[in-house]
């Protein structure tokens, strides 16, 4: 009874034995390549990144040139329609301009040469020369005005200090004496028209608000061409939404981009696979579901080692006809950070069943007897 025993145990181990582990070579590839696309556009004024680089979800791929709007005069801001992300040419459309800037110098004169001086040169103004003013009524109020524009016999004149009352006439002259052989004319106080502040594109950022003070030059807000999703405006840098390895760049500094241009094109990491080839003869010791050992050589000292899970085994051959049949196989796995497409990897077969120790044949023997 015993030897039964023994012989009936050996046979189970016979299976187990021949159970070859399969070995085959392979390397790292993507399954799937996602675009970086320009979130609004304008010209690239940073761009540093290139074909094989990692690149992590948030880190920073292009940074757009802003196009910048300027005070046109002194002032006071005044009447700001717009908000970040904005599309400007729909503001405008509704409130005439972005914002306006109402001048320091609040008064402008319309004057004509009907009550100048009789003589030549008091009959002729000068768009740009300096003139001085008095109310009509009893001289109380005086001002210092520079001529705007001018046109037959009808002229303009902007303050440039002083005080006067709406509406109010006014007598000018070239003195500041007001001496009646320096008068020009007679005119009538009103109100210096606000500047009209515009631009193009969508709004990236304010740099003034309502009330504030402003000198002619002063930046007032900046724009990106195109327009934001949802009014949003996250500032002028592409950022990234995806980390993987750069296939391929689409872009470069100093080029314009549009809106939804691809920027970059990534390899990402979670989806990087490796291939191997399967022999014909080989297709009874591997299928799709088997756990694998990989086995990556970039580091003979180290040898990473790991397993994954066969994903796919092709139908389709690709060899030539006339030869033995071979089979691209897809293998998943986690990618750590040393992982680089194009590493050769050893990938082996699991065996189906441990060989029994013999110190179980043993204890077999000894419930024998």
């Amino acid at each position: 009874m015993k030897k039964a025993l023994i012989f009936f145990l050996s046979l189970l181990l016979i299976p187990a034995l021949s159970l070859a582990v399969t070995t085959f070579e392979g390397s790292v590839v993507s399954g799937e390549v996602v675009s970086v696309t320009a979130p609004f556009g304008g010209t690239v004024s940073n761009f540093s990144l290139r074909a094989g680089s990692r690149i992590n979800v948030g880190d920073v791929v292009a940074t757009i040139a802003t196009d910048k709007v300027y005070a046109t005069a002194d002032g006071t801001i005044a009447g700001v329609f717009a908000q970040v992300g904005d599309s400007v040419e729909n503001v405008i459309s509704r409130y005439g301009a972005v914002m306006y800037i109402v001048p320091e110098h609040k008064y402008t004169i319309s004057a004509d040469i009907e009550k100048a001086y009789n003589s030549a040169e008091t009959k002729y103004v000068n768009i740009g020369e300096t003139l001085y003013m008095s109310c009509t009524s009893d001289g109380a109020h005086t001002a210092v005005g520079v001529v705007t524009a001018a046109s037959d016999t009808t002229y303009t004149v902007e303050t440039i200090s002083g005080e006067l009352l709406m509406e109010e006439s006014v007598y000018l002259y070239r003195s500041p004496n007001y001496t009646s052989k320096t008068r020009v004319g007679r005119g009538t106080v009103g109100r210096t028209p606000e500047i009209s502040i515009n631009g193009s594109g969508s709004i990236l950022r304010f740099h003034v608000k309502d009330g504030d003070k402003v000198s002619r030059g002063d930046l007032l807000f900046e724009t990106v061409t195109g327009e934001f999703d949802g009014l949003y405006a996250t500032g002028n840098e592409i950022v990234s939404d995806i980390g993987g390895i750069i296939a391929s760049v689409d872009t470069a500094a100093g080029k314009s981009i549009n809106k939804g241009d691809t920027v970059l094109t990534v390899y990402t990491m979670d989806s990087l696979q490796i291939e191997i080839s399967v022999n014909e003869y080989d297709l009874v010791s591997i299928k799709e579901g088997d756990t694998v050992s990989l086995s990556f050589n970039y580091d003979e000292s180290n040898i990473m080692q790991t397993t994954g899970t066969v994903s796919m085994i092709s139908h389709l051959s690709n060899s030539e006809s006339g030869s033995e049949a071979n089979y691209p196989a897809y293998i998943d796995f986690t990618p750590n950070e040393n992982i680089r497409i194009g590493m050769t990897v050893s990938v082996s077969t699991l065996d189906g069943e441990e060989p029994r120790d013999p110190e179980d044949l043993e204890d077999a023997e000894d419930l024998d007897e």
